[in-house]
């Protein structure tokens, strides 16, 4: 049996970009993706801690250390430019692997600087 088990997560993202007219995606930054182990085409969930929204999509890349999270296509309408997120990638584990797995979190502060790394 395999199990969908939490992988990694952004916690307390701020959105930096929002284009309503884009084929659908969340942009994350290079080094965020690196340090926390995300792939590009990788499906998530965001939450929206400003308006309790949740959505899934999937990571594309942005630039390494341009700090951005960008929302685009129709989630646009679900994430602003300064709202909170938490981004949450799962992987799919067996029972003997997900019951050793260690989630990795980096929390961030307003400016999308890790502050945290758990």
């Amino acid at each position: 049996m395999m199990f969908k088990m939490l992988h990694s997560k952004l916690h307390r993202a701020r959105v930096t970009h929002s284009e309503l007219h884009y084929n659908g995606s969340l942009g994350i930054d290079r080094d965020m993706l690196d340090k926390t182990g995300m792939l590009p085409g990788q499906q998530i969930d965001v939450l929206n801690v400003n308006t309790g929204h949740r959505f899934t999509t999937y990571i594309i890349e942005e630039p390494r250390g341009s700090k951005t999270i960008g929302v685009y296509g129709a989630a646009a309408h679900l994430a602003k430019v300064g709202d909170i997120v938490i981004v949450l990638a799962y992987a799919l584990m067996d029972e003997i692997e997900a019951k050793s797995f260690k989630p990795i979190t980096l929390t961030l502060d307003e400016k999308n600087n890790v502050i945290d790394n758990a």
